[in-house]
C-alpha cells in the first residue's frame, strides 16, 4: 500500500512548531547538533545557488524566444509590468505600515548568539551569484536568438539535474533546517518577537493578494468594458484550485477554461495562460518583497527605495524560472536576496519558511491574475486585426 504523500507546507509548519517547542527545554548539547547541521546545510545551499540560477534561468530565457512574435512580446511586457507593480505595491505598503509593527531593537538573525556548531565544512561556490546571473542571461538570450539546439539540449538536461537536486536534496532537508533555525531563535529568546511581527505582516500580505486581483481585473474590465467583479467571480474556480494545489502549472487547465468563460478568445487564452503561468508572478513577487522588507526593518539592514527597486526588477526576471519546481519562486529569489539585499543563510532560511507558509495564496493570486492578462492581450489583438 502506497504511503500518503505529505506536502511541504505541513512539514514546514510542523518544523516551526516543533522548533519552538523543543527550544524551550532542549539542552545546549542537543541544540548544537542542529546548529552543526544548519551550518553544513547552509554552506551546501550557498554552493548550489549559482548552479540553480544557471540551471533554471538559462533554459527559461532561451525557451521564451522560440515562439517570438508580437503576441509574445506584448504578453511579456504586460506580465512583467504587472509583476513589478505588485513588488512596488508591497514596498510602498510595507514602508507605510511595517515600521509600526516591527520592533527595531531586535537583533539581526545572523547576530543572534546561537550555540556554536561542533564543526563546520566550508563549501565555497564554484562562481559568484552575479557571475551566474550574467552568464544565465547572456547564454539564454544567445540561445533564443541562434536556436543552438545542442546547447539548448545541454542546458535543458542541466535544468533537470538541478530540479532533481532541489527536489531530492534541498526540499526534503528544508524542514529540518527550518526546525534548527526556530530551535535556535527560541533558545535565544528572539522567536516570540519575530513571530508576533510576522503574524501581523501575514495579514497585510493576504489583504494585498486580494487587492492585486481586484485592481488587475478593474484594469482588464476597463479595457474590455466588462464588469470586473463578474470577471473575478468567473475566475474563482481557478483561484480555489491553485489554493489547493499550490501549483501554477497544475492549475493551467482550470485557468484556461475559466478565461474562455470571461470572454477571452480560445486562441489567445491557449497562448497566454500557459505563458503567464511561467512569467506572471505578482503574488509571489509581492510576498517575497514584503517579507524581505520586514526582515530588513527587524535587523536594521538597508531598505531604501533605490535598493529595493533594483531588487524588485531583478526578482521579476528571476520569477521566470520559478514554476515547475517545488518552492521554486523562493529558491529562485535566493540569488537577489543574497546579492542585492545582503541576506545571509539564516535570513534566507527565515524567508523560505515564511514564503512556504503562504505559498498557496501567492499561487492563487498569480493564476487568477493570468485571466486578466489574457483579456487585455485579447483586446489588444482584436483591435489590431
Amino acid at each position: 500500500m502506497k504511503k500518503p504523500h505529505i506536502g511541504l507546507l505541513p512539514r514546514v509548519l510542523a518544523a516551526i512548531i516543533l522548533g519552538i517547542a523543543c527550544g524551550l527545554f532542549f539542552p545546549d548539547w542537543a541544540v548544537r547538533i542542529f546548529t552543526t547541521f544548519n551550518a553544513v546545510f547552509g554552506q551546501f545551499l550557498s554552493f548550489l545557488i549559482p548552479l540553480i540560477i544557471v540551471g533554471l534561468v538559462t533554459p527559461a530565457i532561451a525557451d521564451l524566444g522560440k515562439d517570438a512574435g508580437k503576441m509574445l512580446l506584448t504578453t511579456l511586457f504586460i506580465a512583467y509590468g504587472s509583476t513589478i507593480l505588485a513588488g512596488l505595491l508591497a514596498y510602498g505598503t510595507g514602508s507605510w505600515l511595517f515600521p509600526n509593527m516591527v520592533d527595531s531593537g531586535l537583533k539581526s538573525v545572523e547576530q543572534i548568539q546561537m550555540p556554536a556548531p561542533y564543526f563546520n565544512i566550508e563549501i565555497p561556490p564554484m562562481f559568484g551569484v552575479m557571475t551566474a546571473l550574467v552568464f544565465a542571461f547572456l547564454m539564454g538570450l544567445i540561445m533564443a536568438k541562434t536556436r543552438a539546439q545542442t546547447l539548448i539540449n545541454i542546458f535543458h538536461e542541466f535544468n533537470e539535474i538541478i530540479t532533481v537536486a532541489i527536489q531530492k536534496a534541498i526540499i526534503p532537508l528544508l524542514p529540518l533546517y527550518i526546525f534548527g533555525i526556530f530551535l535556535g531563535m527560541t533558545c535565544t529568546g528572539q522567536v516570540w518577537h519575530i513571530m508576533s511581527v510576522f503574524l501581523q505582516v501575514i495579514i497585510v500580505i493576504i489583504a494585498l493578494h486580494i487587492f492585486i486581483i481586484v485592481y488587475l481585473f478593474i484594469i482588464a474590465g476597463g479595457i474590455t468594458s466588462k464588469n470586473p467583479f463578474k470577471l473575478i467571480w468567473t475566475m474563482i474556480p481557478a483561484y480555489l484550485t491553485a489554493l489547493g494545489t499550490s501549483s501554477s502549472a497544475a492549475t493551467i487547465p482550470v485557468t484556461l477554461r475559466q478565461s474562455v468563460k470571461t470572454g477571452c478568445s480560445e486562441e489567445v487564452a491557449s497562448f497566454t495562460i500557459p505563458l503567464c503561468a511561467t512569467i506572471h508572478m505578482p503574488g509571489s513577487t509581492m510576498k517575497i518583497t514584503a517579507c524581505a522588507l520586514t526582515v530588513c526593518l527587524m535587523t536594521g539592514m538597508p531598505h531604501g527605495f533605490n535598493l529595493f527597486f533594483q531588487f524588485i526588477l531583478m526578482l521579476g526576471i528571476m520569477m521566470v524560472a520559478a514554476p515547475g519546481v517545488p518552492g521554486g519562486a523562493i529558491m529562485a529569489a535566493l540569488a537577489p536576496l543574497g546579492s542585492i539585499l545582503g541576506f545571509g543563510a539564516e535570513a534566507q532560511a527565515l524567508m523560505i519558511a515564511l514564503y512556504i507558509a503562504l505559498d498557496s495564496f501567492g499561487t492563487a493570486c498569480n493564476v487568477t491574475g493570468d485571466g486578466a492578462i489574457a483579456l487585455i492581450v485579447d483586446k489588444i489583438f482584436k483591435k489590431s486585426e
